[in-house]
Order: C-alpha cells, then sequence, then structure tokens
C-alpha cells in the first residue's frame, strides 16, 4: 500500500489497448504517482489500478487473457478498480459486439454483473462528443461532478443486472449507465474517457486518487 503520505500509487494497465499517455498525465494531475505496467505482479503492490480501453470488446478481453487473474483478485480484496471507456465495458459479464462481429460469447471479468448492448434504432453511432452525466446514487467517484458534462465515444454500454450498480446515466436516445460500480464500491467504471473531459473529468480522476487514499 501507500507509503508515500503524498500521493496515491496507482497502476495503469499496459495490455496494448489504451489511451495510456493521456490517462496516466490526467492521474498525474490529479496528484497520483503513476506506474505504467504489463506485469500483473505490480497490481498488488498499488493503491488503485486502472485499466483504461479504446477498441473491440473482444480483442480486449482476449489482450486483457494474462491479467484476469490478477484484476478479479485485487478487486475481491477491495483495492479501487477503475474501467475507462473499454475498460468499463470488460468489467461486465459479456457484450453484444462479440456476437455482432461473430465471435461468440466472449466472456468479461464479470466485476460488475450484466451485459454490453449497442444503441437501438436510428441513433448516429458512435455516440460521440460532450454528453452530461446524471447521478443516479452516491458514491464517491461523483462527488461534485453531478450535472457536468463528460466526452463519449462509444457505440455500447452497459446493463447491469442490478439497477443499484448504476452511479450515473447519460441520455442519448435512452438513459444509458454512464459509470457503474459493483455491490462494495471499489470496481467502477466510466463509459466516458476522464482524462479528455476538460476539469469534469479532472474532478472525476481526483475522487479516485482520494479513493485510493481514504478507500469507499
Amino acid at each position: 500500500m501507500n507509503t508515500r503520505g503524498t500521493a496515491a500509487e496507482v497502476v495503469v494497465v499496459d495490455y496494448g489497448l489504451g489511451n495510456l499517455r493521456s490517462v496516466t498525465r490526467g492521474l498525474e494531475r490529479a496528484g497520483a504517482a503513476v506506474e505504467l505496467s504489463d506485469d500483473p505482479a505490480d497490481f498488488s503492490g498499488a493503491d488503485g489500478v486502472v485499466l483504461p480501453g479504446v477498441g473491440a470488446f473482444s480483442e480486449g478481453m482476449d489482450n486483457a487473457g494474462p491479467f484476469r487473474d490478477a484484476l478479479v483478485e485485487q478487486a475481491e480484496a477491495g483495492t479501487p478498480l477503475f474501467g475507462i471507456c473499454l475498460g468499463m465495458q470488460m468489467l461486465l459479464t459479456t457484450s453484444e459486439e462479440a456476437e455482432r462481429e461473430g465471435q461468440g460469447d466472449v466472456e468479461g471479468l464479470d466485476l460488475v454483473p450484466g451485459r454490453n448492448v449497442r444503441f437501438r434504432g436510428d441513433l448516429k453511432v458512435p455516440h460521440m462528443g460532450w454528453n452530461e452525466l446524471d447521478a443516479a446514487r452516491d458514491h464517491p467517484l461523483v462527488e461534485g461532478v453531478d450535472g457536468e458534462h463528460a466526452y463519449f465515444v462509444h457505440s455500447y454500454y452497459a446493463e447491469p443486472d442490478d439497477s443499484e450498480a448504476v452511479v450515473a446515466t447519460t441520455d442519448y436516445g435512452t438513459d444509458f449507465a454512464s459509470i457503474v460500480a459493483n455491490d462494495r464500491g471499489n470496481v467502477f467504471g466510466t463509459q466516458f474517457h476522464p482524462e479528455k473531459s476538460g476539469e469534469t473529468g479532472l474532478r472525476i480522476l481526483r475522487n479516485f486518487v482520494d479513493i485510493c487514499v481514504d478507500g469507499v
């Protein structure tokens, strides 16, 4: 755990599909000491773990395969685990995206039980640009951001099995879950990119650093 006393020590998982540079810079601005790592052994010494992600669900889970056990172990140990964009979708059980692409039933981390689904109807996809966050319940990650705007780029969104897993919603033809969390509160994710969301995103990253230091 953190022995510095001045910053949370955060590991950003390098599994080949993350916006690593901007995520790292954002976390450093938020007060974290950041280690970019492709070694699951580094997770156990961290105050928090960040799973970023850009791309397809199936490819993400393939690349993250060597990290699966370590991520689940840290989540079960109570370590804050923060999934961003694809990283958030990977926290769920499965995704329509893999089926749509003919890749079968791809298993996610199943840390937030549920399924990722594609936007329906005649909505333009991907959903791209700034949109509003509506806090659905209390969680330290959303402290100070209710009603603020964040930057989205995605065609699929999370449908958790338990409505209590929805921390914030956003309206894009339907109210979808833009922030989710597990029952314990230490595993959570944002569908948007906090590292690209200006002061709102920086506030969320600072909230994450506080969670790493103080717990949930």
